[in-house]
């Protein structure tokens, strides 16, 4: 943000200026610091539309709050005030909505606000689970060991996101440039072959007059086409907006073979490393299982858990309530049930999310490996095809004289 000021030197000569700062404190200082004297000091204005349609495209990354919990848990080790940590943090934040969002917070912590009450008024930035940890860590006294916990399972959840994400890159740009080739091949290069190939004379093969047809089709109505494929697509995005076409999406992801598979690990390992963290952060049970069904990404087994706390409240044990769920595998059950007879309900829930997260690096590693294989059939197979179907008339047109 910047502000326009009117200041004074040691020597009394006035100088007008800009800076560039968070928060009116934060310019102040900055002044203050070069040995002037403030007089006035007031924000410069925007242009409403042009900064409106800016931010519309600013968003805060999964990487930017692993960056800023690390950097919080460091000060506070070093026995830095709050204060004076967030400014430090502020001045050397890049992030512009992340930068204004810890400002506001800072403006909150000054006026007498205890820092997850500052943060549970940004929800876009910091998540229930987020607060709740820092909640924990205010009333333990244990705030610097609450943001090393938070630093470090956000890291593990970033990088176990990133994984599967680069995972399916290659897979899916591979893909995406096949299908662009065979479009254009129908619309332009098929259109300007078909009547050679119609002049060879004799009956063109099969295959051939499959893809002449579908040529000619997608030229009369590759438009229509498009438009009806961009309103089913609109309609799906619509349904997938409500509860029940989550559960329906997210019911189809666990379905389809080994993808469903590595789903499951993924999201195994995000309800063990979110009920190690919370548990071992001293939240209770039955608030742990709330926020663990909100931040768990999966409709189906955020059901799952919210069914589960009424069972607890009702005197189950957690381990009990999720076996009577079919896609809560057994494993995790009986370790968890093991974790409460023994009373160490979160070294095992922090050995089950270490495991879900080898199992995940694993298929990973196994799908990559097997994606490669049958896209050369697949894309083979596509190219051989249309070059069967186009060379193979003309050569035996060829070959009869």
């Amino acid at each position: 943000m910047k502000f326009n000021y009117r200041a004074r030197t040691q020597e009394g000569e006035l100088r007008n200026g800009a800076v560039e700062a968070a928060t009116v404190d934060i310019a102040v200082s900055s002044l203050q610091r070069r040995g002037l004297v403030v007089v006035s000091l007031e924000p410069e204005k925007e242009n409403s539309f042009s900064s409106g349609m800016f931010r519309l495209f600013e968003r805060v990354k999964q990487k930017d709050i692993v960056m800023l919990s690390r950097q919080l848990a460091t000060l506070f080790e070093a026995k830095v005030p709050v204060v004076e940590s967030l400014k430090v943090i502020v001045s050397e934040m890049e992030n512009p909505l992340l930068k204004r969002e810890i400002a506001t917070m800072l403006d909150d912590i000054q006026g007498g606000a205890e820092i997850s009450q500052a943060m549970a008024r940004h929800p876009k930035v910091f998540s229930a689970f987020y607060v709740n940890m820092v909640r924990s860590g205010e009333e333990s006294g244990k705030l610097d060991e609450t943001f090393i916990y938070l630093a470090d399972y956000l890291e593990r959840s970033y990088e176990l996101i990133t994984k599967a994400r680069n995972a399916m890159i290659y897979p899916a740009f591979v893909l995406g440039a096949f299908v662009i080739v065979i479009m254009l091949m129908l619309v332009v290069i098929i259109p300007q072959l078909a009547p050679i190939l119609k002049e060879v004379g004799g009956e063109l093969p099969i295959y051939t007059r499959i893809i002449v047809g579908l040529s000619d089709f997608m030229r009369s109505f590759g438009v229509l086409l498009l438009l009806i494929g961009a309103l089913v697509g609109v309609l799906l995005w619509r349904f997938y907006q409500t509860p029940a076409g989550k559960l329906a999406v997210h019911r189809f992801q666990m379905s389809v073979p080994i993808i469903g598979t590595l789903y499951q690990r993924v999201y195994m390992a995000r309800v063990a490393d979110n009920l190690h963290t919370l548990l071992s952060g001293g939240i209770p049970v039955v608030r742990a299982l709330e926020i663990t069904a909100e931040v768990v990404g999966n409709e189906v087994y955020r059901t799952i858990v919210l069914n589960s706390i009424e069972s607890v409240k009702g005197g189950s044990s957690i381990s009990a309530a999720f076996a009577q769920h079919p896609d809560i595998p057994p494993l995790m059950s009986q370790m968890m049930r093991i974790g409460e007879e023994t009373g160490r309900l979160d070294t095992i829930l922090q050995s089950l999310a270490r495991f879900y997260q080898r199992e995940v690096d694993s298929l990973l590693e196994n799908l990559v490996d097997l994606i490669e294989p049958i896209l050369i059939l697949v894309l083979g197979g596509g190219v051989g095809i249309l070059v069967a179907a186009i060379l193979l008339p003309i050569y035996s047109f060829s070959t009869q004289f």
